[in-house]
């Protein structure tokens, strides 16, 4: 439903103008009722008496009116579920104090005051997991977006930056590791046998950013020396027993703190830099300054349990982190409508670093792969908004792939129209200008173009338009003249019907086809709706190849040849490039085969043409294994239903399958020999070894789609065979889709061995959920009843349930039971994890992109879900955008 626009209440929150609303009715809260806060809080002091069951905060307060606000002689402290224990005013008890909703109101007469209040609370009953909680008898904290007024009153709001100074008082055998941001200053013991540590955190900070954690941990301890000399020890914490399993999370740290001085001249900033991992966690990880809190699957990680993958996120996501050091803790966020202002930088911060630390063309491919995935269809639907929102009813709902994913892409094609040169003077202003403040987007974009003498006058559309831009691309060739002509169109999305022309930075090449060769790449800036730009010296037609290396978040609308596309899939020099080609064969030739627009001869042409590109990459002596393995990925399901109007899923399925098999069946030999091939490299971590465990489950896959019998047999080998995780569950995946006794065997016998080890219990969930299994959703109700299956952890119900839904073949199933299962998981997990819950809404979000029945039936759940009495703000959100 649409709500009406909310005013500015007194101390200029917008979001606390509609207190009376019920939880299935929140307000919305809008980007021009900013008002600065009339208080600023330079000062606090916490003092935490920690216990699992009841913990009590004394929070001291130093206050002072803002001379950059509107006064107001009322200060709002915002609380969530909160009861007032007493309340002082500069040393005085006071009892003119109110409650409006959740939130204690006071009443100040004076310029500048202290305030002391006393909370209590029960961290064990905090299934949300946001505040402070109890986790597998440790305290742990997530504050980001909007925790901390779980724990206290407080003025929770981004651009509240005070300094921080905690003790935190413990039972020494429950907590016996008390930890928090900043420095330790000192430790000591309590008279009734407790005992204490008191932290400092001399760097303003919001409350988001505050962490606290308290339990029975290890650490593996190092130290780094910055590049002025100074020694920071670093500790990763974990519980006893996974220890050993740290190491390459150490290494990943130490990789992105010299990265950080060398590429962007980020020095790190306190004694210490701590890394706790908790097992409940809703995130992936949290930046908290200097007390980074990660899920365990972000950390632990050793050759038997990890696969290539998890060693890849463990190292992307600690740099992810630590970047944030300086885009998103040292500057900060105005406010939430700016998210995209860390986020979205530090996301292209940590894929810039993960292409240096390995191969870069392969990175790119799989960052491009989760935008589409994820972004592009995020884009099209209705939870539609730009990178910086213009209004919100619940700030967790917009951790999304287009604040993050797409926000990188739009600084990356800054980066790219910049230069890296001019694009490095740009981000050291934006550090130099902004340290130690709450900034915007604006002021990013300011800094970029100030310091790289760039006019982004119409660039920043990228920030307020929404929409996956659509360019209309067409070459023509008259006498020595190549023309190319391009129109860019941005589709109509929620509240934004009409679009302005974005600029939108294309690389090009144009090859030559007999020396099938370019004169060099070219960045070309299409800035309006339609232009033409003019090559000359072409005695023959060129081949195009556009959008290279992704330069720009875009659909490329092209009428090109089959012959041209298999051109580009065998010689374009640039890989993504040549990814791309690739990829636009086998999508044009799925679309028309879905759409029954090929007779038998054609569609049997067509496959042949794209078994040849394949063989081709098979043979290519110039790749390496890590971009061949890129390269034989299909487009997914999920890629493939969002390029059509109106999409089927059930026959995407079958004639994706059906195209796997056929190829499968056409090479069969030639992926017969990768594998063997493959299979005698041993275990590293090494470029050629990774690449080559890529290939094999890639050969695989191919193998047991066009041979069943053979492909089952050799998934078995490599299972028995297997000396490492991405092997070992590489045969499993394969396995999981299949029926036999093979099946029945790995599923055992990869349960048995690592039912301790949760991480891996998570995958063995994930597989059968995700599988192409035509019984798959008979497994996954039996194993929701599963000993081992729990709703109260997020990762185990990410692994099973998240697994499923997206899962195009299981969760579309032709009857609609796919859809009524995840109904019943978001109406179930609601009450004890609205967060989690609410992250399953935007795949039934979908439905106007189905076909008739799937459509109505993905509806029907949507309002099912609707219905409910007292769905969390989260749940209701995206329930009523998606209904529209």
């Amino acid at each position: 439903m649409d709500i009406a626009r909310t005013p500015s209440t007194p101390d200029g929150n917008p979001e606390l103008a509609d207190a009376a609303r019920t939880p299935q009715e929140p307000p919305t809260i809008r980007r021009e009722d900013y008002q600065p806060f009339p208080w600023t809080v330079p000062e606090v002091s916490l003092d935490f008496d920690l216990g699992l069951e009841a913990t009590r905060i004394v929070s001291t307060l130093k206050v002072a009116r803002n001379p950059a606000a509107e006064a107001s002689p009322t200060i709002r402290l915002n609380g969530d579920g909160l009861e007032v224990v007493s309340v002082a005013i500069d040393g005085e008890p006071s009892n003119g104090w109110t409650m409006d909703g959740d939130d204690l109101l006071l009443t100040l007469p004076g310029e500048a005051h202290e305030i002391r209040i006393v909370t209590e609370i029960d961290p064990s009953a905090n299934t949300q997991l946001m505040g402070l909680y109890a986790s597998d008898g440790m305290l742990c904290t997530q504050c980001e977006a909007q925790g901390f007024r779980r724990i206290t009153f407080f003025p929770d709001r981004p651009d509240v930056l005070s300094t921080y100074r905690v003790k935190m008082h413990g039972d020494a055998e429950t907590f016996p590791v008390l930890l928090c941001n900043g420095n330790l200053e000192s430790t000591g013991k309590d008279e009734d046998g407790t005992h204490w540590a008191e932290w400092h955190d001399p760097w303003p900070k919001p409350s988001y950013l505050f962490a606290l954690v308290a339990g029975q941990l290890v650490a593996n301890t190092d130290s780094f020396t910055t590049m002025n000399g100074r020694e920071v020890t670093l500790n990763i914490y974990v519980r006893d027993g996974d220890l050993d399993r740290t190491g390459h999370a150490m290494e990943s740290l130490k990789k992105s703190m010299r990265w950080d001085e060398e590429t962007f001249g980020r020095e790190y900033d306190l004694d210490l830099f701590n890394i706790v991992a908790v097992s409940d966690f809703n995130m992936g990880a949290m930046e908290n300054k200097g007390l980074n809190v990660f899920n365990t699957k972000y950390v632990l990680a050793d050759e038997d349990t990890a696969t290539d993958g998890d060693f890849d996120g463990v190292e992307g996501v600690i740099a992810h982190e630590y970047f944030h050091n300086w885009s998103g803790n040292r500057i900060t966020c105005r406010d939430w409508f700016q998210l995209s202002l860390k986020e979205g930088f530090t996301v292209l911060r940590d894929q810039l670093f993960s292409q240096d630390m390995g191969s870069a063309p392969v990175k790119r491919i799989e960052d491009v792969r989760v935008l589409r995935g994820a972004q592009f269809p995020e884009d099209s639907g209705p939870l539609a908004h730009p990178i910086r929102p213009d209004s919100y009813r619940e700030i967790s709902n917009f951790y999304t792939a287009t604040v993050y994913n797409k926000g990188a892409e739009v600084i990356r094609m800054m980066r790219t129209m910049c230069g890296e040169e001019r694009f490095r003077k740009g981000t050291d202003l934006y550090f130099d200008r902004h340290d130690g403040e709450a900034a915007t987007c604006e002021d990013f974009v300011r800094a970029i173009e100030e310091g790289a003498g760039l006019d982004l006058e119409q660039f920043r559309r990228w920030y307020s338009q929404a929409g996956t831009p659509k360019i209309t691309v067409r070459l023509e060739h008259a006498g020595n003249t190549a023309t190319l002509h391009l129109s860019q169109d941005v589709p109509a999305t929620p509240g934004q019907p009409e679009k302005q022309p974005m600029p939108i930075p294309l690389k090009l090449a144009l090859f030559d086809r007999e020396s099938k060769s370019h004169r060099g790449e070219e960045l070309i800036v299409l800035d309006s709706q339609e232009a033409s730009f003019t090559f000359e010296g072409f005695a023959q037609p060129p081949v195009l190849s556009i959008n290279r290396g992704f330069s720009a978040p875009v659909v490329i609308e092209r009428d090109i040849a089959q012959d041209d596309l298999v051109f580009l899939a065998a010689h374009d020099d640039d890989p993504f490039a040549r990814y791309e080609a690739l990829q636009d064969l086998i999508v044009s030739h799925l679309k028309q085969s879905v759409n029954g627009d090929l007779a038998d001869a054609e569609r049997d042409s067509a496959r042949t043409a794209i078994a040849a590109a394949i063989r081709a990459v098979l043979q290519d002596d110039a790749l390496d294994d890590l971009m061949r393995g890129e390269l034989l990925v299909l487009p997914s399901e999920t890629y493939l239903a969002e390029t059509m109007a109106v999409a089927d899923p059930g026959r995407i399925h079958e004639e994706r399958q059906a195209l796997r098999a056929a190829i499968g069946a056409t090479l069969k030999d030639d992926f017969s020999a990768l594998h063997k091939r493959a299979s005698a490299v041993p275990y590293s971590l090494q470029p050629e070894a990774r690449g080559a465990r890529k290939v094999k489950t890639q050969a695989l896959m191919f193998l047991a789609a066009g041979d069943p019998e053979l492909g089952r047999a050799m998934a078995w080998a490599q299972y028995e065979a297997a000396d490492n995780m991405t092997d070992r569950q590489g045969a499993l995946m394969v396995l999981t889709g299949v029926d036999g006794i093979e099946r029945t065997n790995a599923l055992l016998d990869f349960y048995n061995r690592y039912k301790g080890n949760a991480l891996v219990v998570d995958k063995w969930f994930a597989l059968q959920a995700g599988s192409m299994h035509p019984n798959t959703i008979e497994h996954v109700k039996a194993l929701a009843e599963h000993p081992d299956f729990t709703m109260k952890n997020p990762n185990r119900v990410r692994s099973l349930f998240m697994a499923f839904a997206y899962n195009p073949h299981a969760f579309h199933a032709a009857d609609g039971e796919g859809y009524r299962l995840v109904a019943d998981v978001i109406l179930a997990l609601d009450p004890i994890n609205p967060q989690t819950a609410a992250r399953f809404v935007p795949q039934l979000g979908k439905w106007r992109r189905m076909e008739p029945k799937r459509s109505a039936m993905m509806k029907e759940q949507l309002e099912r879900i609707a219905s409910a009495p007292a769905l969390s703000r989260d749940t209701y959100e995206q329930v009523s955008r998606s209904l529209g």
